[in-house]
């Protein structure tokens, strides 16, 4: 028996090259920046701008594949009349559908040509997004299937737990949304818990507080204004800002009502606090997860086909809800009215320009890359607030709004203007200080 359990023992050991390996190669491609010619980003970036370089002509009926797919897959599967809402957005991926099919072939009405309309919304979001998504899941695979979610949960549980009320495993998420993408860090968070290793809660608390725009969407809105000479000041006060304000929305109402309950028919894993060293209790924790994962390439198929569903679920609706928010701040009022909800904040806390500052922050609702667009000729001030706003509110229509209801993660739109309306008070309320004293 002794001899079965020391064989047992070095099967599980040996099989541990899996972690260093494939964490290695999924952290590589998500974390770490490489020079490339003059662009230093991430790999998954770069292989992404390889792609878009080199296959110009092929993305755009590529994406279109996807949102055909897409627009017609929720009356394929019956999801469409499982709700109004599902009703809805199912209605919004049609009119995707029709809008991308009018600017891939060149016609419909002259506004839908103008350069900050249509061309801007799938130039700059439906091709990256179409092609980001599944290439990253592939990797993903590789990230958080070989253990390194449950190592790393480990090690920062005494941190998590007490200031976001999440479990240790959710710090892959944060860095995977903060360096990678929202979208890829809300597929993590949905498959996670669909594992039975988050609550409804927790997933809701990961969804709306960490699964940001990536640094490379931050890097466009910091040329956009002006702040690339002060990047990484940038980069850290706008993580520090977000995850204050995820701090403190997870402790107010919705996200502190939200069920604390497990996904229906999954198996409850929920963080155990380790006994004795917790180096060795994570080590113990990706151990028992390697021995139990499926091979390489069940592993990648398995996360290409979500990425891919993902990926079918977002493009209809950036199309439309997106296309929808920019007509709205072209042509109408509405964020002049929206914009009154902050307008008091802006005004207390003495910004120049309050009254822009204010319809700026309104307008991230709809796409996160309109504020910088209206304080381009503004002062610094108003400028970085902006910019550090434009991130930290995190929730827009255009993109985040449709992924989080493409998940099963339990929380309504309603809830989620709720939630966008406390993060950029919160975030105003923190950066103005912050801006005052570097400007």
């Amino acid at each position: 028996m002794q001899q079965v359990g020391e064989r047992s023992k070095i099967r599980s050991s040996t099989g541990m090259w899996k972690f260093f390996v494939y964490s290695f190669i999924g952290a590589f491609m998500f974390f770490v920046p490489v020079t490339i010619g003059e662009k230093n980003s991430i790999m998954l970036d770069h292989i992404v701008s390889w792609i878009q370089a080199n296959a110009t002509g092929v993305l755009p009926y590529y994406s279109l594949v996807l949102i055909l797919a897409g627009a017609l897959y929720p009356f394929y599967s019956g999801t469409w009349k499982k709700s109004t809402v599902n009703m809805v957005f199912s209605f919004f991926k049609i009119i995707g559908l029709v809008v991308g099919i009018m600017i891939v072939f060149g016609f419909g009405p002259a506004w839908l040509f103008a350069p900050d309309m249509g061309p801007f919304l799938f130039d700059k979001l439906v091709i990256s997004v179409g092609l980001l998504v599944p290439i990253g899941a592939v990797f993903l695979a590789l990230l958080v299937g070989y253990g390194l979610l449950e190592f790393i949960g480990v090690l920062m549980q005494p941190i998590m737990r007490p200031i976001w009320r999440t479990p240790g495993r959710s710090a892959i998420d944060a860095v995977a949304s903060f360096v990678g993408s929202y979208s890829l860090g809300l597929l993590i968070t949905n498959r996670v818990y669909k594992e039975g290793k988050y609550t409804a809660r927790e997933a809701a608390i990961i969804a709306t507080g960490f699964s940001t725009v990536s640094a490379t969407f931050m890097v466009i809105v910091a040329k956009t204004l002006g702040l690339m000479d002060m990047w990484n000041l940038y980069f850290w006060v706008t993580l520090i800002v977000t995850f204050i304000v995820t701090a403190i929305t997870t402790r107010i109402w919705p996200l502190n009502r939200i069920k604390d309950d497990y996904y229906e028919g999954s198996v409850p894993q929920p963080e155990v606090k380790p006994e004795g060293s917790r180096l060795t209790a994570a080590w113990n924790e990706a151990q028992e997860t390697v021995k139990q994962s499926p091979s390489l390439l069940a592993n990648i198929w398995e996360n290409l086909r979500d990425g891919l569903l993902m990926a079918m679920a977002i493009l209809p609706s950036i199309l439309s809800i997106g296309l929808l928010g920019l007509v709205l701040a072209e042509f109408t009022p509405i964020f002049d009215w929206i914009g009154y909800i902050f307008y008091p904040f802006t005004y207390i806390l003495q910004l120049p320009e309050p009254m822009l500052v204010a319809k700026a922050s309104a307008l991230g609702i709809a796409e996160m890359f309109l504020p910088a667009l209206l304080v381009v000729k503004s002062g610094m001030i108003v400028k970085f607030v902006i910019a550090v706003v434009s991130i930290s509110s995190i929730i827009f229509f255009s993109a985040v709004v449709p992924c989080i209801v493409a998940t099963e993660i339990p929380i309504s739109i309603p809830k989620l203007i709720v939630i966008w309306v406390q993060r950029v008070i919160l975030t105003l309320i923190i950066v103005t200080p912050i801006a005052f004293m570097l400007f």
